[in-house]
């Protein structure tokens, strides 16, 4: 490209600088490709020999990113930066980790996973999800080398690029990939539709024929969720043919839908989840009450340690020099004297040039000011504000080390303790808090810095400075010579002798991310300088070169402390100096012929990288170059590289000085300088499967999985050192063991600063032989480094403590892992230096979890495709399985202020669901081998157990309950003269004709029409006439009747009882949502065969709209009436059934599995329900009732419609739909009109819950208190839903609501009412049962907050006249008490059988007449389809005898039967909905074998894939299954009818037939 005519030698010096520059922002992620490529043809523009072709650079920024561009493949990179590729070695950021060796085995062990290949599906994406939208995502990590206008340019190129991407790789992957399943999935979700003819392909099969649209239940307009549907799509009604029912799935051999996306992928996750990955559990299930986790057995193989115990290492003695100083002031002061002109440090400015030099002598006088200020010159001369042994902060960039020197040294000559920390650059810093523990914790109040950093510091409007997050309050006080004061002539600083007080406190950051302070005493800092002296045989005068962070670790150690005490000449090279000239250092070297260097791995990295342009650079001065950070396993190969480049440039070999060093232990050990000539030390190549087992093996057999470690040298003079095991007692390890290295030496740390718990164990270790006796009295200091003593005691370092996860029992290594995965080359997809490893405990074991920033112009496809080699990769090379890898936008993931990854912070963010991930991959199945064993059924049959005595099973009662006695009461003459509903309306529109029986309010609260007893027996007098007159009618004829909710649909039902008709009344279709609601009502007039449709004129006007005609044939409508304008006349005659058992109306439902059901409720059912209704809630013409239901069917019908007419009270009538305008609608009227009852629906109360729970004291003041109502019930046909009818009653107790007042009802298709919260009987009560024996079908009853319990709250009392039996649905036996079964009802208002179109016998009969298998043999029963269980209570029913609570668990048909267990989909849903914030409402169903969790997202789709791995990780935790695939959809597409249930099997159909457009499916593999 832009240098094809360019001799790049040939270039002038500072143009090289430049280019080299850039080469290194490149390869650090500090700036795009593209910007890259921009900025390279920019400098070389005026060397290229001129041609009249556009620059290639810009000519593909020209290149719209239209269509026609977008359907190339992706431009192949530019033949410039291919070269450029290939001449930068590896372009990594984090040379620490980079080893050709393990590139080459990775590449080995992914070339032995291709010939077996996975075919992981790739998670489905919309595409919005995952542009990046704001600009700054897309920026590459750290822009801060830039200067402010090159940021704004690579923002751009990134962005143009992310902009780009979508399309590009989308129809890529559509020309040329056979399993494009991927890519079409995307497709079909996008915004706009890309060219139709690649799209048309796609759909071209998903839809088959024109009918296959399913009606949709989901909800009446996409975005509410307010009027909805009853019917599923294709529901198979009961007796229909499946062929018929579910058109629109051809089922191939398996069931699997043809050509169906989704299905193609879960097809593809199955295969992969069939091969064995681990050894296969052995199948059966010890039916024990402790259900425990599975312990995999130990493998007989493991290599065991088998060695003799070590004996502690000595280092050289110490020697004894005649004029080492009493303490380290002293040899300052002696400097400050005797040598003032001598340098002692030299700072360089961002360029890389010397800035100033500070001279002993200034260094002295300077320090002594500031001394003398802190101690006579803050607060008075009585009240000082610091006192000798306080702490303060010290906060200087790295940028300015003299300030820092100055101001260390002043607080140790005015004997308070500097406590080192980083310049704050936000309120928000990562890790801010925990610095904030530090100086609590260190009782800090006062903090020094600098004049500059101090303005730096983030300020609040009124210019004070920020109080940061977790901080104390802290008193600033600025440092510079200029503030202050001269000491006085007879003032002389205080020097004692060394002593163990605290010279100065380190901070350091655990795993977990708490920040402590080490306390490094004064003789141990002193010590360690000698120690180190000797070690590195500093001499008087000498230059070193420091990179390192001078306020800590090595840095300070030799940079700072030992140096002054070797009056050594200490060059400073700042960590930015470093960023803006990477060779800054090596040129200090040569320029001050320094003899020795302090450097990370990194620098000496960047120096490789950039040393082309250097021909005259000499490192031959160099007698030590060490390397702080040696003891990283990964440091040999950095090692070796540099000294292959810098040889040639006088680099001795044995300079390279490896040391190990820890907060607490200090320097550990280092190699000393070796002689020139002298052979250099060995490395040890260790297999990793032995590492894992803490065990040193040669590696001989596989070299994939091999570590090569250089040592560290030998321990530090004057200090013991031995090997304990990490975890347990510190027993001493054998000498083939890795344990954690332990050192005793007066040269460590001392304690944790305020913390002397923490410090016990840290501090005061006592080594213990294998029979567990101490080895002796001295106590050793954990260093937190993992390794062993090699031979000739030179020690080795394979890890630290903190980057141990011990899954399995087995250790891993955090860096060992980050190497892997950096070596899956080419690592186009992510910044090397910007991976964190950190493991999460889930489900009794350590996961790993990998984090990594993605860089903005990787694919999606490049992504997923190094994700999934990073799996193999791990899995082949550490035997591991990964639970998860996400990959997160550039420069999002929380700093450590130097620049790093805060590992704890990330856990934390990923714990807490705040880590925006743009991709994830999970992979549970693969990693969690310690689930229990799948439970295998017990053969059915009666044994011996199940003996019946009396009224006992197996020695408990029998599970039965019953409702007190119908009896002959006190109306008997009504029940006689009028069997039947229509002869009681007759009776009482005679007797109390201006009774007022029904009122219906509008959402403002007025009552728009109201029905006497007279009116409403006119009224149905006229549709009866209507019907005789237009119908044409029989009788026993179905009748549809089309009405929204009100008194028109009441008269009606009246109307067509007196025409001797059977009413079906059917929710009206939505009008804004005809394609989803209008089939569904067809569905139901077919099913019915319906001779006539009653309705509006509205509404008839919409059944035969051309919007109609879309969705169904409106010209097969049966005959429609509309009775708004009815007929004068009055009918000659009412019909008058001949018997009660003939059919009164047929109530048609749709049940949560999707199955629409039509019942027949006879006469005298009927009759017997309103009386069973009246009896339990104490109803009487006096009485004023207010329901806010949907009148369409169950007892919400009933309600409406029935039992007003048989027991005379007043109905108020409140729409459900009017609340969505008029929220307070339903509670303002209970308040209005004093009601005493009331009852209502699960989604009613859950309006009001959301909306109005923040508005309590608006209505107090609107003057709504709803302390007259005694009876709220919740009408429903499931288990109670405690949460809500919990929240309900706390959030109105304010307007006076009763706790007592809130309870639920119970019907089933069979029997729409079996419980009833009436006016008598004992409060319900609430049980808490265990989760784990409810999915071995039994019930065990624990204490409320036991872990794993689940509050079951009783369904209301039995009606009276029910009985009811719990029974084993297998055996058809009845259970003893507190057992589960299915709950089985006898009375004489149950329903008399389904209404099919072939009326199948034996389905009707055996669910509405049964038979219990032995015991009482004699009554019929019929089946609900819902567990539940029957406990005896304490308490006492009206007629004195204990109490017997019916407590519903779940419908049967809904169950989800997982590895051998029963789960009921509510209660894994309350789990997702608990693990986080965003998540609105869930749904799971089962598809094969594999568990699907479909979860509504109410925030922004950055957190959709933030909500992957805690759905996986709380499904795991507290049902012990692994979750096969996450969707997660917008809010309001799962499906939910109008009693507010799931629709779950519709959703599954979606599902499978793709019409759900996620926002993204996650394949668990």
């Amino acid at each position: 490209m832009a240098e094809r005519g360019v001799d790049l030698s040939g270039l002038p010096k500072d143009v090289k600088e430049q280019l080299a520059e850039l080469d290194l922002e490149l390869s650090e992620g500090d700036i795009t490709q593209k910007g890259y490529e921009k900025k390279r043809a920019k400098l070389l523009a005026p060397y290229i020999p001129q041609t009249p072709s556009v620059d290639p650079a810009l000519q593909s920024d020209q290149q719209a990113p239209g269509p026609s561009s977008a359907l190339d493949p992706a431009p192949a990179p530019s033949s410039a930066a291919r070269a450029h590729r290939a001449r930068r070695s590896g372009g990594a950021r984090d040379e620490r980790y980079r080893s050709d060796i393990h590139t080459e085995a990775v590449q080995a062990a992914l070339a032995q996973h291709r010939e077996q290949k996975m075919a992981l599906p790739m998670p489905t994406k919309r595409r919005s999800a995952f542009v990046q939208s704001p600009a700054d995502n897309c920026t590459p990590p750290d822009t801060s080398s830039a200067s402010e206008d090159e940021g704004s340019l690579h923002r751009r190129a990134a962005l143009t690029q992310g902009l780009q991407s979508p399309d590009s790789w989308i129809n890529r992957s559509l020309q040329g990939s056979s399993t494009s399943s991927s890519a079409s999935s995307t497709l079909s979700h996008g915004e706009g539709k890309p060219q139709p003819s690649a799209l048309a392909d796609v759909l071209a099969h998903t839809r088959i024929d024109n009918n296959s649209v399913p009606p949709d239940v989901t909800s009446a307009t996409p975005q509410e969720r307010g009027s909805q549907t009853d019917l599923p799509p294709h529901a198979p009604v009961r007796g229909m043919s499946r062929g018929q029912s579910r058109s629109s799935m051809m089922d191939t051999a398996d069931g699997v839908p043809v050509s169906s996306r989704v299905s193609t992928k879960i097809q593809q996750l199955l295969n992969t989840l069939k091969r064995p990955k681990r050894p296969p559990l052995s199948e059966f299930f010890v039916d024990d009450a402790e259900e425990i986790v599975e312990v995999p057995q130990p493998d007989p193989n493991t290599p065991k340690p088998e060695g003799r115990q070590i004996i502690p290492v000595k280092g050289e003695p110490l020697g004894v020099v005649s004029n080492w100083p009493p303490a380290l002031q002293a040899a300052l002061a002696r400097w400050g004297a005797t040598q003032a002109k001598s340098p002692a440090l030299t700072a360089l400015d961002i360029t890389g040039k010397p800035l100033y030099t500070l001279t002993y002598g200034k260094l002295w006088s300077r320090s002594l000011k500031l001394a003398f200020t802190l101690l006579n010159k803050l607060g008075t001369k009585n009240e000082p504000v610091l006192r000798p042994g306080d702490r303060v902060a010290l906060v200087y960039p790295n940028s300015d080390p003299g300030m820092f020197w100055v101001a260390f040294y002043g607080c140790l000559l005015a004997e308070v303790i500097p406590v080192p920390i980083e310049v704050p650059l936000s309120r928000k810093d990562a890790g801010s808090q925990q610095i904030g523990f530090l100086l609590g914790s260190c009782g800090v109040s006062l903090a020094l810095t600098s004049e500059v950093c101090l303005k730096g510091l983030p300020k609040t409007p009124n210019g004070e400075i920020l109080q940061f997050k977790g901080w104390p309050r802290l008193k600033w006080v600025v440092t510079d010579s200029k503030y202050l004061t001269k000491p006085s002539k007879d003032w002389q600083p205080h020097i004692p002798t060394a002593n163990t007080d605290p010279a100065y406190i380190e901070y350091k950051a655990s795993k977990e991310g708490t920040v402590m302070g080490v306390a490094v005493s004064k003789v141990a800092m002193l010590t360690h300088c000698q120690a180190l002296t000797q070690a590195c045989n500093y001499s008087e005068g000498e230059t070193l070169v420091n990179v390192l962070d001078c306020k800590k670790d090595m840095g300070l150690w030799h940079g700072v402390l030992t140096s002054v005490m070797n009056r050594i000449h200490t060059i400073s090279v700042p960590y930015a100096v470093m960023k803006a000239c990477p060779l800054s250092w090596v040129q200090r070297v040569h320029i001050h012929k320094a003899r020795v260097a302090l450097v990370k791995c990194r620098d000496l990295h960047w120096a490789m990288m950039a040393h082309r342009e250097q021909r005259d650079t000499s490192l031959g001065s160099l007698r030590m170059l060490i390397v702080a950070d040696g003891a990283n396993p990964w440091s040999v190969s950095s090692c070796d590289a540099f000294l292959n480049v810098f040889q040639s440039h006088g680099l001795k070999p044995e300079v390279i000085c490896p040391c190990a060093t820890s907060p607490e232990a200090m320097t550990v050990a280092i190699r000393r300088p070796g002689i020139p000539g002298a052979p250099l030390p060995a490395r040890a190549i260790l297999s990793m499967a032995g590492l894992s087992h803490g065990v040193i093996r040669v590696n001989t057999e596989d070299k994939n999985s091999a570590l090569t470690v250089q040592d560290v040298g030998h321990v530090m003079p004057g200090a013991l050192m031995c090997i304990v095991k990490p975890d347990g007692p510190p027993q001493l390890c054998k000498t083939d063991e890795i344990g954690e290295i332990v050192v005793n030496s007066r040269a460590g740390g001392t304690l944790y600063y305020g913390l002397p718990g923490v410090t016990k164990n840290m501090f005061e270790v006592i080594p213990v032989n294998a029979s567990g006796a101490p080895i002796g009295e001295i106590p050793f200091v954990r260093s937190g480094l993992l390794g062993f003593v090699g031979p000739g005691s030179l020690v080795f370092v394979v890890g630290k403590i903190e980057g141990l996860l011990m899954v399995s029992g087995r250790r891993h290594n955090a860096d060992d892992l980050v190497a892997t995965a950096l070596a899956v080359e080419p690592v186009k997809t992510v910044y090397r230096g910007r991976v964190a490893v950190f493991s999460v405990t889930v489900f009794y074991d350590e996961r790993i979890v990998i984090v990594a920033e993605q860089r903005p112009e990787a694919s999606e496809e490049d992504s997923f495709q190094w994700m999934s080699r990073v799996l193999q990769a791990i899995d082949s090379i550490h035997q591991v399985g990964l639970y998860c890898l996400a990959l997160v936008p550039a420069n999002t993931l929380p700093k450590t202020p130097l620049g790093g990854i805060h590992v704890s912070e990330t856990k934390q963010h990923f714990l807490e669901g705040n880590l925006h991930p743009c991709n994830i991959l999970m992979c549970p199945h693969t990693c969690v081998t310690n689930m229990p064993k799948p439970r295998q059924k017990q053969p059915v049959g009666v044994g011996p157990a199940s003996i019946m005595v009396g009224n006992l099973v197996a020695g408990k009662r029998v599970a039965q309950a019953a409702g007190r006695d119908l009896g002959l009461i006190e109306d008997q003459d009504l029940v006689r003269k009028h069997q039947y509903l229509t002869e009681a309306l007759q009776w009482r529109a005679q007797t109390d004709p201006d009774h007022v029986l029904f009122v219906l309010l509008n959402a403002k609260g007025t009552a728009v029409s109201t029905a006497t007893c007279v009116q409403l027996h006119r009224r149905a007098e006229k549709v009866t006439a209507a019907l005789a007159e237009r119908g044409g009618i029989n009788t026993g004829d179905n009748v549809v009747l089309l009405y929204p909710p009100g008194i028109d649909l009441i008269a009606s039902f009246y109307g067509c009882l007196y025409a001797g008709c059977i009413p079906v009344t059917v929710r009206p279709p939505h009008p804004q949502n005809l394609a989803a609601t209008l089939p569904t009502v067809r569905m139901i007039i077919d099913v019915s065969k319906a001779v006539c449709i009653l309705t509006t004129q509205a509404l008839m006007k919409i059944l035969r709209s051309k919007e109609a005609a879309v969705s169904v044939n409106i010209k097969t409508w049966p005959t429609i009436i509309d009775t708004d304008d009815l007929p004068r006349r009055r009918p000659p005659l009412i019909y008058k059934p001949p018997t009660a058992e003939m059919l009164a109306y047929l109530d048609f439902s749709v049940s949560t599995t999707g199955m629409l059901t039509g019942v027949k409720i006879s006469h005298a059912a009927v009759g017997a329900l309103c009386r069973s209704i009246k009896l339990q809630c104490e109803l009487y013409s006096s009485r004023q009732i207010a329901i806010c239901l949907d009148p369409y069917c169950g007892l919400g019908f009933v309600l409406w419609c029935l039992s007003s007419v048989y027991s005379g009270h007043q109905s108020i009538l409140i729409p459900p739909a009017e609340l969505e305008s008029s929220l307070p609608l339903w509670l303002t009227t209970l308040s209005q009109y004093r009601i005493r009852d009331t009852f209502c629906s699960y989604s009613v109360m859950e309006l009001c819950t959301k909306g109005l729970g923040t508005q309590t004291e608006a209505l107090k003041a609107r003057g709504v208190n709803l302390s007259c109502v005694r009876s709220c019930v919740v009408v429903a046909e499931e288990r109670p839903r405690l949460a809500l009818t919990q929240s309900f009653s706390k959030l109105f107790k304010d307007l006076g609501l009763s706790p007592r007042a809130v309870s639920t009802a119970f019907g089933s298709r069979v029997n729409l009412a079996i419980c009833l919260q009436g006016t008598t009987g004992p409060d319900p009560s609430t049980v808490y049962v265990d989760m784990k024996s409810l999915r071995h079908d039994r019930v065990r009853l624990v204490e409320r907050g036991a872990p794993q319990s689940l509050p079951l709250m009783e369904s209301g009392t039995i009606l009276p006249g029910v009985r009811v039996v719990i029974v084993n649905p297998e055996t058809r036996g009845p259970l003893g008490d507190s057992h589960l079964g299915e709950i089985w009802v006898s009375s004489p208002h149950s329903a008399s059988g389904y209404y099919t179109l072939y009326g199948e016998e034996s389905l009707q009969a055996d669910h509405f007449n049964t038979r219990l298998s032995f015991g009482d043999t004699q009554t019929l029963w019929a089946r609900t389809g819902y567990l539940g269980f029957v406990r005896r209570t304490e308490l006492l029913d009206a007629s004195g005898d204990r109490h017997d609570a019916l407590f519903v668990v779940g419908s049967l048909d809904e169950t989800l039967e997982l590895r051998g267990l029963r789960y009921h989909p509510i209660d894994i849903e309350m789990s997702v909905s608990r693990a986080h914030r965003s998540i609105a409402e869930s749904a799971v169903f089962t598809w094969t074998n594999l568990l699907v969790v479909v979860s509504e997202l109410c925030g922004s789709e950055q957190e959709a894939l933030d909500l992957v791995p805690l759905v996986t990780n709380v499904v795991l935790e507290e049902h012990h299954l692994i979750v096969g695939v996450v969707v997660i959809v917008d809010p309001g597409v799962i499906p939910i009818n109008s009693r507010g249930e799931k629709q779950r099997m519709h959703l599954r159909d979606s599902f499978l037939a793709d019409q759900l457009d996620p926002i993204y499916v996650a394949y668990n593999m």
